[in-house]
């Protein structure tokens, strides 16, 4: 009798985590396509790729890339496409220049400017779009090739620079140590770093936990726990080892702070 009933209380759970593996497999399949990738780079480089400066180099490198990616994620999430996100990422890092270098505007005014100027591009786009019913295929086609136009005109086809100091620390500095080096197992850590990667996983844990539990206080269906706890413990790790090694050489970019800031506030 108690094996009957214990059986059954059993297989739910079973049967559970293998549809929440299936409904994701998409997903999943892509995170283990990216480890792979990157064990394969690892030994092909004789362990080159996790080194912590070059770790930190494809962080400085591509951090822009993620930033523009979240905002292309509503324009897509929408049903739509945008054409244009280089060209006018372009057109306003180039109004950027010619603020700073040629016109000596301080570099937050000048940003700030910039977002408002890219914000009034992406609302005129917008406008067509949305009231107008014209394909974004056809308006952003046309705004790529206006701003890149509109770039080498603003710019005269000549470089610009060199950006005041403070302005380059924000995508190739590093945020300050304000506790001081840590000596662990023979390593110099930036303990400031190893401190926010810790708190950031206590965070994610927390938020995950919560979120978790109000979809079961709504009744909307949770994926099954063993697979929350075990993602989330993954997820953890890899955090604290990227954490690790990046408080090995200078500690976090300050390209990095604002990209998962504004991660966080997507």
């Amino acid at each position: 009798m108690t094996t009957e009933t214990a059986t059954p209380a059993a297989q739910p759970e079973k049967t559970s985590i293998q549809s929440a593996l299936q409904a994701n497999l998409r997903d999943y399949g892509l995170l283990l396509a990216l480890i792979l990738i990157m064990v394969f780079f690892q030994i092909t480089t004789n362990g080159t790729l996790f080194k912590p400066v070059n770790l930190t180099n494809l962080v400085l490198q591509n951090s822009y890339i993620i930033i523009m990616a979240l905002g292309m994620l509503l324009v897509i999430v929408a049903g739509h496409i945008d054409l244009s996100v280089g060209s006018v990422s372009g057109f306003i890092g180039a109004l950027a220049a010619v603020l700073m270098v040629q016109y000596k505007v301080p570099p937050i005014p000048a940003g700030l400017l910039c977002l408002v100027a890219g914000g009034i591009i992406g609302a005129a786009q917008g406008y067509w779009i949305a009231y107008h019913k014209i394909p974004s295929f056809i308006v952003t086609l046309a705004g790529m090739l206006v701003f890149k136009g509109l770039s080498l005109a603003l710019l005269g086809g000549a470089s610009v620079g060199p950006f005041p100091t403070e302005f380059q620390l924000l995508s190739a500095g590093f945020i300050p140590d304000v506790i001081g080096p840590t000596t662990l197992f023979g390593v110099t850590l930036h303990t400031t770093t190893m401190v926010i990667g810790i708190a950031g996983v206590v965070a994610m844990l927390y938020f995950g936990i919560r979120s978790r539990a109000n979809r079961e206080r709504h009744g909307y269906e949770a994926e099954p726990f063993p697979l929350f706890v075990t993602k989330n413990l993954i997820i953890g790790a890899l955090v604290l080892v990227l954490t690790w090694l990046l408080a090995s050489y200078k500690g976090l970019p300050n390209v990095l702070v604002v990209m998962s800031i504004l991660i966080a506030l997507f």
